[in-house]
């Protein structure tokens, strides 16, 4: 059987003989030419073919296909005949000086040869596409393009070629672009108009193709699109465009993060990679939500050596088979271990060396830790201190605490344990060479324990979603974004600095659970109910990411700010800490949540369990 591009250049070929004769055919007004014009044309020939046909080929053209030409393939064509024509001009003046081939003919060959090549791409192209977009096939999906920007053209491109999807209109924000046409698909009006038009046009599906709209302009999307009641799917964000992904294949199902993100952070990834490449990097806490994906952007970075330690076997052996499928060439480490025992960093630190320490390992979930709250001294202060001490003895460069908003003002055993971490290490960064630094941020979408995945759940079951307040808001980032604002702040920080990632305008719980709703094709109230259960023991009802005591100032990085604060005595801390550990070697908890109050910044006292009523109690500070 006859290969495609075997028939592309037999195509060709004949091309170019056609464009030759023709040319000499105009030359004497399409009549026969005299008897020795015709020879020269005839004897020129093998030679014209040949060296056209090399030009060609170094110029690709037998590797693009027919039904995806374009303007690039159309500048190929005329470069290839343009050199083409060239290169014959003078090889035959070298050969016979000319003899018999009038000059016009190397001018009209190029112009034949042109129309020939380019033509019939043009016409197939034109005519699959037509094809297509005219025949709706069995069980073929009408749909509605929402964008009739770039996103927009590529998707109905890729839909007349793949014959799934019938494209019959597109709506835009932009009236003035109403009536005007893509690749024969009309805009038929504007986004609210799309209730109407899918009615209308008895639509099945809505496609976003809007993959630079922020996150304001998405949610204005969604809710038309939820107001059409028909299935909608969206392009991927403007970063994944980028890395080329913006095809009819990318499109998925609009998700929660695609409605809360913000807009990408430009961070200084030279500066990233300088601080870890080539370096023994240690990640504490590596098989949780942030830890593991911290671990794999790490592994990106060029580093010599990751070490991970977890106290999860079996969180240690998912990111284990994880990094060893993906990143078989890195030096990879897995140590399974409590950050308590001091006898185990030892060995670690020994053996490792690592240069930076990432330390993720931390008890978080605030109902809980309220009723242990020796465990969240032990693990979250303890813990951290022994981890940043051996990171210091052992000379690491950097050690970097991940703290949470919960630590400010903290209303809860899991926020004040976590802010007397922010505490310890600070006064370590003091008089000494290494770097301890501390990053908070809120809470992370799709996080193990949070709201997200505990919607999801709740609305798979078919409800009801449990709000605990209908006024609670909270501070939302993704786990990416929460994994380079760590990797900056190695970049970035000194010592001693807590850096903050500037979390724009904190969301309502209860929009976020309508929104989750909606997105699955539910209606709030009506299909999923909403049941407000009550704020939970050590919950506020708002986070904050400052304290009063601390001033955010802004960084030389977007977004990123730093909480000036002034700094407790290194003998108060240490005074604090010792009282701590002697509490928890006494399982003294009475003794253990007085140090956390008086040792937290406006400490408040916790809500009583299923309180709707706020009344926060600010104590001394």
């Amino acid at each position: 059987m006859i290969s495609n591009r075997s028939k592309v250049i037999a195509h060709d070929l004949t091309a170019i003989a056609a464009a030759w004769m023709l040319a000499f055919l105009a030359r004497f007004n399409f009549e026969l030419p005299p008897p020795e014009f015709i020879r020269a044309a005839l004897e020129s020939l093998p030679a014209v073919l040949l060296l056209q046909a090399l030009v060609a080929r170094y110029f690709g053209l037998y590797k693009g296909m027919w039904r995806f030409a374009s303007m690039p393939d159309l500048w190929n064509i005329i470069r290839a005949v343009g050199l083409g024509a060239l290169v014959v001009a003078v090889a035959l003046f070298v050969v016979n000086r000319l003899q018999d081939i009038p000059r016009s003919v190397l001018v009209l060959y190029p112009l034949f040869l042109t129309l020939l090549l380019g033509g019939p791409r043009l016409a197939y192209r034109l005519w699959k596409d037509r094809s297509l977009s005219l025949r709706e096939m069995n069980g073929a999906q009408r749909v509605i393009v929402v964008g009739a920007g770039t996103g927009g053209e590529r998707i109905i491109r890729d839909m007349l070629r793949d014959g799934r999807y019938v494209p019959v209109g597109i709506v835009d924000d932009r009236r003035a672009l109403t009536k005007g046409r893509i690749h024969g698909v009309t805009v038929l009006g504007t986004v609210p108009e799309l209730p109407a038009l899918v009615e209308r046009y008895q639509v099945d599906l809505v496609i976003i193709a809007v993959p630079s709209a922020d996150n304001a302009q998405m949610r204005h999307l969604v809710e038309w699109c939820e107001r059409s009641k028909r299935p909608f799917l969206t392009l991927p964000r403007a970063k994944d465009i980028a890395a080329g992904r913006m095809g009819l294949k990318e499109v998925r199902s609009v998700a929660i993060e695609d409605l809360l993100s913000r807009e990408a952070i430009s961070f200084d990834w030279r500066g990233i990679q300088s601080q870890l490449a080539g370096k023994s990097v240690l990640i504490t806490g590596g098989s949780g939500s942030i830890g593991s994906e911290l671990c794999r952007q790490v592994a990106r970075l060029g580093v010599a050596r990751l070490v991970i330690l977890d106290q999860s076997e079996h969180g240690l052996f998912q990111i284990e088979r994880e990094l060893r499928a993906h990143y078989s060439h890195l030096d990879l480490n897995f140590v399974l271990g409590d950050i308590c025992d001091k006898a185990l960093l030892e060995r670690v630190f020994t053996t490792h060396k690592p240069s930076v320490v990432f330390h993720a390992a931390a008890y978080k979930h605030v109902p809980i830790l309220e009723q242990q709250v020796r465990e969240a001294v032990r693990n979250n202060i303890i813990g951290t201190n022994t981890v940043a001490d051996m990171a210091i003895t052992y000379g690491a460069d950097a050690f970097v605490l991940i703290s949470t908003d919960k630590a400010v003002c903290p209303s809860s055993i899991m926020g004040a344990s976590k802010r007397f971490a922010e505490l310890l290490c600070e006064a370590k960064s003091r008089g000494t060479q290494t770097r301890c630094i501390t990053v908070r941020f809120g809470n992370v979408l799709g996080s193990a324990g949070s709201v997200v995945p505990l919607f999801q759940r709740q609305i798979d079951d078919g409800g009801p979603v449990t709000v605990t307040h209908p006024d609670a808001t909270r501070y939302f980032m993704t786990i990416a974004e929460a994994c380079q604002l760590i990797l900056q702040a190695v970049a970035a920080g000194k010592g001693g600095e807590i850096f903050v990632l500037d979390m724009g305008e904190p969301v309502n719980i209860t929009y976020l659970a309508e929104q989750m709703i909606r997105l699955a094709g539910h209606e709030p109230g009506r299909d999923i109910a909403i049941v407000y259960s009550g704020l939970r023991p050590g919950e506020k009802l708002e986070e904050e990411l400052f304290h009063a005591a601390e001033s955010p100032s802004p960084t030389t990085h977007d977004k990123l700010l730093l909480a000036q604060h002034t700094p407790r005595s290194v003998s108060e801390v240490n005074a604090i800490y010792s009282d701590l550990v002697g509490a928890c070697e006494r399982y003294d908890e009475a003794a253990m949540r007085e140090l956390l109050r008086d040792s937290a910044v406006g400490y408040r006292a916790p809500v009583a369990a299923g309180s709707n009523v706020v009344a926060f109690e600010r104590s001394q500070s």
